[in-house]
């Protein structure tokens, strides 16, 4: 069953190789994975899409909060998230179809990036049921080619992410920094 797991982590050579480590030595599949520096340039944000069993999901976490360079790793999978996906068509058409794409497009609120006399590229975002629908409608214009970003999250919960330790004052009095 696919899980979402989000990683806040250090933006250093061999995180990723770590993290992804952790998921190929217990022979468990990624079928996504999307990591790009935060506003912090020394901070990154990783969302894993991973086919595992629920049950396994909370030792998982477990073992990505123990890694080198990860800062914090939480459980997406229930929890109230904003997901969403990117996916690229190149659809193949002759004119005849031209309007019509557009307008199924439109539909699905994805917008032409790029116009050729053999067809279109379309940009979608949203939910990946969204998309396969997407998918499925432009297929029957022709010929596509579908490149997708997997899917990213982020939570809605409320908590206050806790990264660094308590730093001295001068005073002798405790401070976060």
């Amino acid at each position: 069953m696919l899980q979402l797991i989000s990683l806040l982590m250090e933006n250093k050579p061999g995180a990723l190789m770590r993290v992804t480590g952790v998921l190929t030595a217990r022979g468990y599949n990624i079928e996504s994975l999307t990591v790009a520096r935060t506003l912090d340039p020394e901070l990154s944000r990783m969302s894993i899409v991973v086919d595992i069993e629920p049950n396994q999901r909370a030792q998982l976490i477990k073992q990505m909060n123990k890694l080198i360079n990860v800062l914090q790793a939480s459980d997406l999978t229930e929890a109230p998230a904003v997901r969403r996906e990117l996916v690229l068509v190149r659809v193949r058409a002759g004119m005849k179809d031209r309007t019509a794409i557009l307008k199924e497009a439109e539909i699905f609120g994805a917008r032409a990036v790029d116009s050729s006399v053999e067809g279109f590229a379309l940009e979608a975002t949203g939910d990946p049921e969204k998309l396969n629908e997407f998918i499925d409608v432009m297929r029957a214009y022709g010929e596509i080619e579908v490149t997708r970003s997997g899917l990213v999250a982020v939570s809605l919960e409320q908590k206050k992410l806790k990264l660094a330790p308590p730093i001295q004052k001068e005073e002798g009095v405790l401070q976060n920094g």
